[in-house]
């Protein structure tokens, strides 16, 4: 019993001593709950950014690889260089799709433009609109779904047709309050037939939203207007079990599709959509572990800057101690009221940062196409560190003040 008297009544005493002094315990609070916003808003704004893309590979699965005359590896902070290799034709990237021989799914692909500009009547959208050729298995290789309409046929591929499966926000924008299908829309200066709406990904889907125009192949390459465009071909396994086979067996094929010998090394890159996605979880590892540096970093500060304040409060409470001892208070009962104290500041400005740092890092993440998440490891960690720091930065100031003479104490002025 006298241990939990004591223990509430020093609770008590850190309370009256936190109420009592309402700008010093609000400045100190601000010291940490800065520090807490910095750690709880990077790794938060990276969870966010995490899960978005994680999002985006789940959708793609984990059972295709892509050919391509160029690295598609997303690194960080090497400026995206990559070898490039001479263009994939369209006859080399056909000859492929029917030689294959294993069981796959293929799509032939070339990139149109980013920037497009979709008009309908008077509605005219921004240049941000994404442009793609493919065939009737883009909705299959990309883990797409037709919300309703229908699928290119293969007269429409085969003699490049001018018709179009638009994105969900597309048809949000321009047809609102009226069935899209059939209707003609402008890209650029070509109109276009609507046959298809896919399903709503978001913003995570391959890294661009729904903003987005399918067309078929052939027509994307007459309306491509690079000299010498280079596709790329989509090959999604359907036995996932197969994959490294399937990828040696797409190496061979191309490598003769495209005349090297044995002693020639490969003049393409084969990027799976596996390794892909490591790479980039090793990068936002790297900069989960930098975001968590920085935010201990400040932190650090943080603790030091609570410890001076805390000292501060012992030279002005000096005579206090004084008398709480010359009433019987024991060393053991001082130290514990201040770093009682100094635990309950760090827990208010720590609650403080993690709302701060929730609120800063999802718009940040939202901000740059990330989701929003509530890093419930991160929070409990905050409140933890808070501890650890309210017991660090209180543990000097309240052994200080355990140790000062009661007589002393009360000369004090």
């Amino acid at each position: 019993m006298p241990v939990k008297t004591t223990l509430k009544e020093n609770i008590s005493i850190a309370l009256q001593s936190i109420a009592g002094n309402r700008l010093r315990t609000s400045l100190t609070s601000l010291i940490i709950a800065i520090g807490i916003m910095a750690l709880v808003g990077i790794l938060t704004a990276i969870e966010g950014i995490k899960t978005s893309v994680n999002d985006a590979f789940s959708g793609l699965g984990a059972n295709s690889f892509t050919i391509q005359n160029r690295g598609g590896g997303l690194n960080f902070g090497n400026g995206g260089h990559s070898k490039v290799y001479p263009a994939i034709r369209y006859d080399q990237a056909d000859r492929f799709k029917k030689l294959y021989s294993l069981p796959v799914i293929i799509a032939i692909n070339l990139q149109v433009s980013g920037t497009a500009v979709v008009k309908y009547g008077n509605i005219k959208s921004n240049p941000n609109i994404s442009v793609t050729g493919s065939n009737e298995n883009y909705v299959l290789t990309t883990g797409y779904k037709l919300a309703f309409g229908r699928n290119f046929s293969a007269s429409e591929i085969e003699h490049g047709a001018n018709v179009v499966i638009i994105g969900d926000e597309i048809k949000n924008r321009f047809f609102k309050k009226e069935d899209p299908i059939n209707k003609s829309i402008f890209i650029g200066n070509n109109r276009f037939r609507i046959i298809g709406i896919l399903a709503a990904k978001g913003s995570s889907s391959a890294f661009g939203g729904d903003k987005f125009c399918i067309i078929p192949v052939l027509t994307a390459k007459q309306l491509n207007t690079t000299p010498n465009p280079s596709f790329s071909i989509k090959v999604m396994v359907t036995n996932p079990g197969a994959l490294d086979a399937s990828v040696g067996e797409a190496t061979s094929l191309f490598r003769n599709i495209r005349g090297l010998n044995v002693a020639l090394p490969d003049n393409f890159e084969i990027e799976r959509s596996d390794s892909i996605q490591a790479e980039l979880s090793g990068n936002l590892s790297a900069m989960t572990a930098g975001g968590f540096a920085i935010g201990i970093i400040t932190l650090i500060g943080a603790a030091i800057g609570l410890m001076n304040i805390m000292l501060v409060s012992v030279t002005e409470r000096t005579r206090e101690i004084g008398l709480r001892k010359a009433l019987g208070a024991t060393p053991a009962v001082i130290r514990k009221q201040f770093l009682i104290e100094a635990i309950v500041i760090c827990l208010i400005g720590g609650i403080g940062g993690i709302i701060l740092g929730m609120a800063i890092g999802n718009l940040i993440a939202i901000q740059i196409s990330g989701s929003f998440v509530t890093p419930w490891k991160w929070l409990f960690a905050a409140i933890v560190l808070c501890t650890v720091i309210g017991l660090v930065s209180g543990f000097y100031p309240a052994k200080k003040a355990s140790k000062l003479d009661p007589v002393e104490a009360l000369r004090y002025e």
